[in-house]
């Protein structure tokens, strides 16, 4: 029974960690403009911040959050604000006038500030918080061990965190660095735009939550 459980949990996890989303965008983002080093410090954030996620599935805090609406629409709002932030930052990228090698790139952010990064940009993805609540509620049986479920949630965390890092290294091995240096501003606009077309929908999203909290 829990083997088949696992089974299904690592599938339907896997589905949605390569599908393209704000941890891909900003993983790819930070790669390339900053090297493999930080794009690796990006992803351990974001595999640390799928523990917000479980711990708030655990706890229950999920149960809350869809019971009380104006908790999730500020999630949501902040979540959108930040990947805003993200995008814009993004689009305004330069075109590199040299190519240095990937450690010469890495030094110019903190690991500190790369690891914040991606597990901000996880931490506050409403969507990502649905899907383990969903995860958790409808795939997970009741029955099921605490403890195996935090093995579940800790899996999951690794896994995230090991896809992420195997992302920013393809994005940094040499062959593949040397050909898109010389366009990768253009490849920073256009996750920009892809990360402002997120904040925008999460917005419309934060509007039509926000309407219906006010008519009740």
């Amino acid at each position: 029974m829990y083997l088949r459980e696992f089974i299904e949990i690592a599938i339907l996890h896997f589905l949605a960690v390569a599908s393209p989303g704000p941890d891909f965008a900003v993983t790819a983002r930070y790669s390339l403009a900053y090297g493999r080093r930080i794009g690796r410090w990006v992803a351990a954030g974001i595999g640390v911040g799928i523990l917000v996620h479980i711990a708030y599935s655990l706890l229950g805090v999920t149960l809350i959050i869809h019971r009380y609406q104006w908790v999730y629409a500020t999630l949501l709002l902040l979540g959108a604000l930040y990947l805003g932030w993200i995008g814009w930052q993004a689009i305004k990228s330069q075109p590199r006038n040299a190519q240095p090698d990937a450690a010469a790139a890495a030094g110019e952010l903190s690991r500190r500030k790369a690891f914040r990064v991606g597990f901000i940009t996880n931490g506050l993805n409403v969507k990502a918080t649905l899907f383990f609540m969903a995860l958790f509620t409808a795939v997970i049986s009741p029955e099921t061990p605490t403890l195996l479920k935090v093995g579940y949630g800790l899996y999951m965390a690794v896994a995230t965190g090991l896809w992420f890092v195997l992302l920013a290294t393809l994005l940094t091995v040499p062959a593949f660095y040397q050909r898109i240096w010389h366009y990768g501003h253009w490849l920073d606009r256009v996750m920009g735009v892809l990360l402002l077309l997120l904040c925008f929908k999460l917005i419309v999203d934060w509007f039509a939550v926000i309407q219906v909290l006010v008519k009740t």
